[in-house]
């Protein structure tokens, strides 16, 4: 089990991930370096939240 550095909770990273969870890895890989540190949920919310207010990644 991993611990996800910004909930704090806890994730095995085995599960299938959603559409948004892939674009969150991307996100966490290519623009904040801490890829393989967040929970699927975290990753979703990352990448909804740049969604609406990153543009830059939006094109």
């Amino acid at each position: 089990m991993k611990i996800c550095t910004i909930c704090a909770g806890e994730f095995d990273g085995t599960e299938a991930p959603s559409m948004y969870a892939e674009a969150g890895e991307w996100l966490a890989g290519e623009v904040w370096q801490d890829a393989g540190q967040l929970c699927p949920r975290c990753l979703e919310n990352r990448a909804k939240l740049a969604m609406m207010y990153c543009h830059e990644y939006n094109s």
